[in-house]
């Protein structure tokens, strides 16, 4: 099957959505409170969710300006990547190695600059190195494997289109 540019973009902008609906489901329905790592992820699939939706939608001609939207897209998934796998190295951390519970999102926002609250949620917390498989996987396994997938689909989408 061959996608155009936007037929693309727009595919990679719903499997956005499904991850986000997925994410509120875990959250609301399955009782699984996301910790610091797991908002900045969160954050990480909009952005690049935003930017597959823009890209779709203005769907320029030239490689150029497609490229734009997939280096905006590849920089949202190189953070949820970088995010994901400090996530799953908190997670293999022997039980005694594990950092204490820490204060959550909202009180770091409140009460750090945004610099050294960056580096408290990035430190992790307890929270963060609880495993929740899904599939025999943690989340950020998941969000791992699909923010990989989603750069290179950017990436190869720039290129490889129908016109």
């Amino acid at each position: 099957m061959n996608l155009s540019f936007r037929g693309r973009y727009l595919a990679g902008f719903v499997v956005c959505v499904a991850l986000m609906a997925f994410a509120l489901y875990a959250q609301y329905v399955m009782h699984l409170d996301p910790c610091p790592l797991c908002i900045f992820q969160r954050i990480a699939v909009c952005t690049m969710g935003v930017f597959f939706l823009v890209g779709g939608l203005h769907a320029p001609r030239k490689v150029g300006a497609r490229g734009v939207y997939a280096l905006l897209i590849t920089l949202g998934g190189l953070w949820g990547i970088a995010t994901a796998g400090r996530h799953l190295w908190l997670q293999s951390l022997p039980a005694a190695d594990v950092p204490a519970c820490g204060p959550g999102l909202g009180y770091l926002f409140d009460a750090f600059p945004f610099t050294k609250m960056l580096k408290l949620a990035f430190t992790g917390s307890g929270e963060c190195a609880k495993i929740e498989p899904i599939l025999g996987i943690p989340m950020p396994g998941w969000t791992l494997f699909w923010f990989i997938v989603l750069t290179i689909w950017a990436l190869v989408a720039v290129r490889r289109t129908v016109r």
